[in-house]
């Protein structure tokens, strides 16, 4: 047995091949169609906003830089298959939509304080009206001055003639956006006679829709106006003093548009 070769059986087995439509290539073909369908609904998305934000966003797309990446991108409508003006728009889209319409605003602030410094018999009414960015919006504030009646006569509506073209000259430069306004009246806090029904909540409204009836003439259509609001002697310019004419004021806001961004605080550790 020694001497006799011993015998090996080798089994060799073949494998088949699959055919090529079995390979790898249909992923590549579904992430292009995945692909394809993102772009396809932020394209959705973004024609569903704002002219002002689409033109936000090609800005930042156009130069980004400066632009802090760090914040978190928000909620996507395609994930919540919710409508575009449901959606909270994302934190960088926020900080440059904001700053596009501070911008504006800040370039209409400067257009009204000229038209009123050159306005012909207007200079001296023009220093009692302040024209500022706030929180909320371009704060346009037609504030009485001296003995209180620059803009209005004491318990009345009706608007002195310099006060109504002071108005038009703000509306005609109001006129060139499409920002809606608020039209807001203000009192101090002296009340009417004993007895009468018409009280400052009432003066208020009135001298507010006075406003709006004055820029409605100059040409600015009444569609613009998304609200008439009388506040009487609640939010008093001058709480300190609430007899001061100062707080007898007409308030015209353009709001923003966009939610403000949100504030990154950090915490230190130690």
């Amino acid at each position: 047995m020694s001497d006799r070769k011993k015998s090996v059986i080798v089994i060799k087995k073949v494998r088949k091949k699959h055919g090529a439509h079995h390979g790898g290539s249909w992923k590549v073909a579904y992430a292009d169609f995945v692909t394809a369908m993102m772009a396809f609904f932020m394209v959705m998305w973004i024609l569903g906003m704002d002219s002002d934000v689409r033109k936000a966003i090609q800005g930042y797309f156009t130069n980004p830089v400066g632009m802090d990446r760090g914040y978190s991108s928000g909620v996507s409508p395609i994930a919540t298959g919710t409508s575009p003006a449901a959606v909270k728009t994302p934190q960088p889209l926020r900080l440059i939509t904001r700053g596009f319409e501070e911008e504006r605003f800040r370039e209409l602030a400067a257009r009204i304080q000229a038209r009123l410094r050159e306005a012909e018999g207007l200079r001296e009414i023009a220093a009692q009206i302040e024209v500022v960015i706030t929180k909320d919006g371009l704060r346009i504030e037609l504030v009485e001055g001296g003995n209180g009646e620059m803009f209005f006569a004491l318990g009345s509506s009706k608007l002195k003639p310099a006060a109504a073209r002071a108005l038009a000259a703000i509306a005609t430069e109001l006129k060139e956006t499409q920002t809606p306004l608020v039209v807001e009246g203000h009192t101090d806090a002296a009340p009417f006679g004993p007895g009468r029904r018409y009280s400052n909540w009432e003066l208020s409204v009135d001298r507010a829709n006075a406003a709006r009836q004055a820029m409605a003439a100059a040409g600015l259509g009444d569609h613009r106006i998304r609200e008439i609001r009388g506040y009487a002697d609640r939010t008093l310019r001058n709480p300190d003093n609430p007899l001061d004419p100062a707080n007898r004021r007409i308030s015209i806001l353009l709001p923003f548009s966009s939610e403000p961004p949100a504030v990154r605080t950090t915490v230190a550790e130690g």
